[in-house]
């Protein structure tokens, strides 16, 4: 899906033109992949557009960013501001945001040190991931021959681009192969996540999601929807999930900034249930879409309103 230019992106604290935002060749980011993000929606709702849990990203960025041993130079709430001063700007009733964070033009070898860290933040518009009827019908989906990254090798609990060297193998690999998306098993065999996506599968009412030991990213999407689970009186597990054990799934869904919660009708051309969304799925779907799009009361204070004084939700 091409990425739709807009007026303004957020760099350094200033706001520039879309077309100045540039990164010169030799940066320390194009050779070595030093680069740490965020994906994160904002949503039309009837109070204007709204940053969903636009803090949680942001201390997820700070997180990342403290595991490569970067120093970023701004706080969670600067950065908060700097999202909703770039979706202001930009004057977008809804939007997908990317802020960056990269080493750039400096020394050139792998020691990172000297070359200087640079903050963008752009948004443009977007729509559905795996496609636009994909939250309601469905995907298809495969194992992928590529594992996620073993554990004490590259940290999957930061979000980084050279993880995503990663992810374009198993997309890549899904799509030559004619599926929507992959999903790939840690090290271990374990399931741990598709290319961009965490993973539930619903077995007799229960929701069952891998821990953070199976290499996977500490979704934001995912730890929303563990807490519509307990909310709405949904079983939930987290424990390592065998392979076969997705075939036997009565309902598996994805669940990622980009993908929301998107079921999962066959895996390796093995039918999940009855082929279609289930009434787990839907129930959660239901209820996330409805705060996200602020039909109903933001409970949680995870909508951080653009056309008013940020809101920003206290830590978890």
């Amino acid at each position: 899906m091409p990425v739709q230019k807009t007026e303004k992106i957020w760099h350094n604290g200033k706001l520039i033109e879309w077309d100045a935002a540039s990164v010169h060749i030799t940066s320390h980011v194009i050779s070595y992949g030093s680069s740490l993000f965020e994906g994160i929606r904002c949503y039309a709702t009837p109070s204007g557009p709204a940053i969903f849990r636009a803090r949680e990203h942001a201390q997820r960025l700070v997180n990342s960013c403290r595991i490569y041993r970067i120093e970023l130079p701004y706080s969670t709430e600067q950065l908060v501001q700097a999202m909703v001063e770039v979706v202001r700007v930009n004057k977008l009733p809804h939007c997908y945001l990317r802020p960056i964070v990269l080493r750039g033009y400096g020394e050139v070898g792998v020691t990172p040190f000297k070359s200087p860290i640079e903050t963008y933040i752009a948004c443009w518009p977007w729509g559905g991931y795996l496609g636009e009827d994909a939250v309601e019908k469905g995907v298809d989906v495969c194992i992928s021959s590529w594992s996620r990254m073993a554990p004490n090798t590259l940290p999957a609990m930061a979000k980084s681009g050279a993880n995503y060297m990663n992810s374009q193998l198993i997309k890549m690999e899904a799509l030559l192969n004619g599926y929507v998306e992959g999903i790939a098993l840690d090290t271990q065999g374990l399931v741990s996540e598709g290319s961009g996506e965490n993973l539930f599968i619903i077995r007799e009412g229960t929701a069952i999601t891998p821990p953070l030991t199976n290499a996977i990213l500490p979704g934001i999407t995912r730890d929303t929807v563990i807490t519509l689970c307990r909310d709405l009186d949904i079983p939930l597990l987290e424990r390592p999930i065998p392979r076969e054990e997705l075939y036997l799934a009565d309902e598996v869904f994805f669940v990622g900034t980009a993908t929301e919660i998107t079921p999962i009708r066959s895996i390796d051309k093995i039918q999940i249930g009855n082929g279609r969304r289930g009434p787990v799925t839907k129930k959660l779907q239901d209820e996330f879409f409805a705060l996200v799009k602020g039909e109903k009361a933001d409970r949680y204070a995870w909508l951080t309103l653009i056309n008013q004084p940020a809101r920003v939700a206290a830590s978890r």
